[in-house]
This record gives C-alpha cells, structure tokens and sequence, in this order.
C-alpha cells in the first residue's frame, strides 16, 4: 500500500533542467573550450560531485557558486505539468507528500519568494542540510520516511535523474521516471514506470 510520494525538484516538480544546461553550457564553454556537451553530462549530479570532478580549485569554485547563486535568484520556477493538481490529488487521499532535493535552504527562498504557498503543497521539505550524503546515495530518501513516518516500502519516488532513480531504488522504494531531462528509453533501465508529465494522473 502506498503512504507516500516524495518527488525531486528540478526537472520532477519544476521544469528547470533547460534553464540550468543553459547555466553550466556557458561555465564549460569557459573553463572547458575544447569539450563539448559536458553540460549534458553533468545532468542529475550535485555541486559537490561537478566540483570534484571538474573544478578541484577552489578559487574556481567560489567564482562558479557566486554566479549559481545570481543565476538561480533571477530564475523562473514553473511548474511541471500537472504536478500541482496531482500532489493535491494524493493529499487528498490521505497520501503523505514530500520533496527530497539536494538543493540547499538558500535556494528554495527563491522557490518560496515565487511560489509562497509551495511549502503548503508538500508535508515535508528536505534540502541538502538534512542528509549527510547526497544522491545516488539513499539518504535522502530514507530520511524523508523516517520523518513522514512510513517504512520504504510504502513510497513512491518521482525522480528525472540516473542518479535520483538510483537514489531511490537504493533506498527499496518503488521509483517512477519523469522524462523531463532524460529520454523514456534510458530511463527503462532503471524502472518500467516512466511518464513524461503529471497531467495523465
């Protein structure tokens, strides 16, 4: 029996991934002249993860995060389709809601600045303060349950991301591919259920 949802925020509750390829096309047409297409590579990793990979110096780093920060306060945050009207349909049902990001607080005042009923939508909020590890490890997933009070298996997780499906399948969670940033074909390989929006549901 399902108890919860727990979607990710970028490309599952807001279509952002266009915005932010667009972001680190420009950061590694920089840094990177002689590459192509790393924006496409990084898709679905967290700051720290394209850091260690590609921006060990630390200078780099701070110069990056500061223009991120810039970038994502003047970024429109619009809703995938139909992902309002079916998070109010669940909670209707009595099914706890919950979104698992490893976006930071910072960020999601952006979010709430635009958005001011969006923590009302969910039951929980949890950002990358509230797990020690960051996807594909299952923290922030099995946190989120421990919090709703319900047991992995009584989740569904929404997920766009290679990493956040294997966040999600690590955490022995049913997991649900939203096709928003990845292809329907690729996503298969982690999990039969992919949609491409909410407005079916």
């Amino acid at each position: 029996m399902i108890k919860a949802c727990l979607f990710d925020l970028d490309g599952v509750v807001f279509d952002t991934e266009p915005k932010y390829t667009i972001f680190w096309g420009g950061i590694f047409r920089e840094f990177y002249p002689d590459s192509e297409g790393l924006e496409l590579k990084i898709k679905g990793q967290t700051l720290g993860q394209i850091y260690a990979k590609y921006f060990p110096d630390e200078g780099q780093q701070a110069e990056i995060t500061r223009r991120l920060n810039e970038y994502e306060e003047k970024m429109s945050y619009e809703y995938v389709a139909g992902v309002e009207a079916y998070v109010g349909k669940l909670r209707s049902e009595g099914i706890r809601t919950a979104v698992v990001t490893s976006s930071n607080r910072a960020k999601m005042e952006q979010v709430y600045r635009q958005h001011p009923s969006f923590k009302e939508l969910f039951d929980g909020i949890f950002t990358a303060e509230d797990f020690r590890a960051s996807k594909p490890a299952p923290d922030g997933y099995l946190t989120a349950a421990a919090r709703l009070g319900v047991e992995p298996k009584e989740c569904v997780v929404f997920e766009d991301s290679f990493n956040g499906m294997k966040s999600g399948l690590a955490a022995n969670m049913r997991v649900v591919g939203v096709a928003t940033t990845n292809t329907i074909e690729a996503m298969k390989e982690y999990t039969d259920e992919v949609i491409e929006d909410f407005t079916a549901y």
